[in-house]
């Protein structure tokens, strides 16, 4: 809940430097103001609480923004009115609600396992459809699911021990790709990637992936990795990261999976 004042520490709090102690603090005191500029038509907005990823601790989430713009407050907030702008236009909730088909995105989103650091891991496999047109041919439905899918992933998040999550993007047998879903996650989901793998990639998206790269920040792009093909190549670059029990052998673990 963003309107709390006051929060029990917990393990994320208690690794804060006291740099971003001094940004948050800063940032909290501008909180009235921001929700004032992202819903200028609500009267009662500089009062009224807002809940953002359900009970997640307050400082936590505020420290994402912090992070995403190196620490400076009015960029955060900045960002913070941007991305709650965004959450009301693009109806978020509803999206969550929203039945879609299962023939079509039932088998392109997975939660299963833990790395080595006890992050979750979410599987987007986008090639799990065989037709790429239904997935990808309503670009705004694509959006909605996707979007659905990643507040899924955040649920598993408690934001006291765990705040950050592992993706493994899986692109085999697509022959598209979507910028808007990049743009959405870049601008308004900051600093909820542990690490995140591109597996599978044909070649043309690897030079997607190169030419995008600029364009993002030195510390996302840190966490990005492209790997080739086949469970041994993949199992190389994922299981220093994710124990062999926690792995789906299609990607050179051991487990089952999915």
């Amino acid at each position: 809940m963003l309107e709390d004042d006051m929060e029990p520490q917990n393990p994320l709090t208690e690794k804060f430097t006291e740099a971003e102690w001094k940004a948050l603090k800063e940032f909290r005191s501008t909180l009235p103001e921001t929700f004032k500029e992202a819903f200028p038509e609500q009267d009662d907005a500089g009062s009224t609480s807002y809940n953002l990823w359900g009970d997640a601790r307050v400082s936590v989430v505020l420290m994402k923004f912090l992070r995403a713009r190196n620490l400076n407050p009015a960029e955060a907030k900045d960002m913070l009115v941007s991305t709650l702008r965004w959450r009301k236009s693009f109806k978020v909730d509803e999206a969550m609600q929203e039945k879609f088909p299962e023939d079509v995105f039932g088998q392109l989103g997975r939660t299963y396992g833990k790395d080595k650091d006890g992050h979750p891991i979410s599987y987007n496999l986008y090639g799990a459809s065989k037709d790429l047109d239904a997935v990808f041919g309503d670009t705004q439905r694509f959006l909605r699911w996707r979007v659905a899918f990643m507040e899924e992933s955040i649920a598993l998040l408690d934001f006291e021990t765990i705040d950050q999550m592992v993706q493994i993007h899986d692109y085999e047998g697509v022959t598209m790709s979507t910028s808007e879903a990049s743009s959405i996650f870049q601008g308004h989901y900051p600093e909820f990637l542990a690490k995140k793998f591109f597996v599978n990639v044909p070649s043309f998206l690897t030079w997607i992936f190169w030419i995008f790269k600029p364009f993002l920040s030195a510390a996302t792009a840190a966490k990005m990795s492209v790997v080739g093909s086949g469970p041994k190549v993949i199992g190389t670059a994922l299981l220093p990261l994710i124990p062999a029990d926690q792995l789906p052998k299609r990607y050179g673990g051991d487990a089952d999976g999915f």
